[in-house]
């Protein structure tokens, strides 16, 4: 077994990063094929006896993909409708993919001020707790359509970190478009290597071009090692793997796949 399977199989309550680029093709528009394939997978998890919540991206490129009009509208009032009516999009391809195995789901959306407040962090965490122990898959995003700069976390790799320590779970997952973190930048140097472990986030950034975004999503590698320093500082673990290769969570699970595992320091 690897040390990824190894972490998967000691991990009981797991949150699941999913960006907004894992569930977008090449031109934006909603890949319903590699959604289905995580709900796929998500199920398998809780077949293993693992409690899953979610924290999803995508309700932007939901909403272009509803209202393609709207699609190069720059004001923020434009964007958060769109945030709006992507996100019902989103929940209902969630709910019917989820529904052909038997599950409900639950919506969530939250913003930076309701980690701030700990009457609202309580009434998360009960509405968590309670949606997870009567089988239903909360699935959490930013409430984009309300949120402004100073309400704004800003991106859900850092929702998830936030999630993850809410909830008291065993592993962050992020779900993105690369294999990992690597030594130098894959798509510009073909003998990069995977880091495999991090111990050290700090020395870690001293050695990697963490530089660039990704096209549909709202940060780079950068977020991701940001998000995995913070869960980490909650004594959580990070697990990143590439969510577009189809059953990597499953085969992640049995030990035949790779990414990037974040440990926290040891106490």
């Amino acid at each position: 077994m690897s040390a990824i399977g190894d972490l998967l199989q000691d991990s009981r309550k797991i949150v699941i990063k999913i960006g907004s680029n894992v569930l977008s093709d090449d031109n934006g528009e909603v890949n319903k094929e590699s959604l289905e394939n995580i709900v796929k997978q998500v199920l398998d998890l809780i077949n293993r006896g693992k409690q899953v919540i979610i924290v999803s991206s995508g309700a932007g490129i939901c909403g272009v993909a509803a209202i393609n009009k709207w699609s190069r509208r720059g004001d923020i009032n434009y964007k958060q409708a769109l945030c709006a009516i992507g996100q019902v999009e989103l929940m209902n391809a969630y709910k019917e993919f989820f529904a052909r195995h038997g599950l409900h789901v639950g919506q969530m959306l939250l913003t930076r001020e309701d980690f701030g407040d700990h009457i609202r962090t309580l009434n998360i965490r009960n509405t968590l707790f309670t949606l997870v122990d009567e089988g239903v898959v909360p699935i959490i995003n930013e409430n984009d359509s309300v949120s402004v700069e100073e309400i704004k976390i800003g991106d859900n790799d850092t929702l998830g970190a936030l999630t993850a320590n809410l909830w008291n779970a065993d592993l962050l997952i992020v779900m993105s478009d690369i294999d990992g973190v690597f030594d130098k930048n894959p798509k510009n140097d073909k003998n990069a290597e995977l880091i495999e472990e991090v111990f050290d986030i700090d020395g870690l950034l001293s050695e990697i071009d963490s530089r660039g975004t990704s096209n549909f999503g709202t940060g780079g590698i950068v977020t991701k090692i940001q998000a995995a320093r913070r869960v980490n500082e909650y004594g959580i673990p990070m697990l990143l793997v590439n969510g577009k290769r189809g059953g990597i969570l499953t085969n992640a699970l049995d030990g035949t796949e790779r990414g990037t595992v974040f440990y926290p320091a040891r106490r």
